[in-house]
């Protein structure tokens, strides 16, 4: 075991204590190496590219650029990328987005370090990790047709009850493309308004009511 070479992990964490106590933790454990940090998605890909590492620690609640997609591009940049969700809560939604998205698996951080270790291990070795309980939960879970990151930010925006030329302006799109967008959520909630589709978003934990 000691001819192997270390696991080498990047954090993406915007909590300066949360981070610090992970690299500690993690630096005492034999076979593991912090090679990076970053608090912000934005930061995420360029610290991957000069950091090349075996695994991303990645929290989703980050400022700006959200977990996911500083997954997504990852992802999109290697194929081979490795990214674990580590994060404090998320919405079952939101571990499916991120999983769709490339992750490899997801833990929460109230885990103990053992499973944090173990975690880290088995998706540095291409396989996934999900808590047994929480494969069973996705496994069951009905959302129907998958949301996509940009249907997401729109629905957020229609619980706003932003009108579809304000939704294009805040998210620098055209009109016709929001447009299409809500007539696929139409579809795949099988909803005939707004209204009910924001109903939908917020019984499936796709919208926060606080949004």
């Amino acid at each position: 075991m000691a001819d192997n070479p270390s696991i080498k992990v990047l954090l993406i964490d915007d909590h300066f204590v949360v981070r610090s106590g992970i690299v500690s933790s993690l630096e005492l454990e034999e076979g593991i190496v912090v090679v990076g940090e970053s608090d912000t998605g934005e930061e995420a890909l360029p610290r991957y590219e000069e950091t090349a590492p075996d695994v991303v620690l990645m929290d989703l609640q980050l400022p700006g650029i959200n977990g996911i997609e500083a997954t997504r591009r990852i992802c999109e940049s290697d194929r081979d990328a490795r990214v674990l969700i580590f994060s404090t809560f998320a919405r079952d939604d939101e571990i499916v987005a991120a999983l769709e998205a490339g992750a490899k698996g997801y833990l929460q951080k109230s885990s103990s370090r053992d499973d944090l270790l173990r975690a880290i291990r088995i998706v540095a070795s291409g396989e996934t990790f999900l808590p047994e309980d929480l494969a069973e939960r996705l496994t069951n879970l009905q959302l129907g047709p998958s949301i996509t990151l940009r249907e997401r930010e729109i629905l957020a925006l229609v619980a706003k009850g932003k009108a579809n030329k304000e939704i294009a302006a805040e998210l620098g799109i055209a009109g016709d493309t929001v447009k299409r967008h809500v007539s696929n959520i139409f579809l795949k909630f099988e909803v005939s308004d707004r209204a009910e589709a924001t109903a939908e978003a917020i019984r499936r934990g796709i919208v926060r009511l606080e949004e």
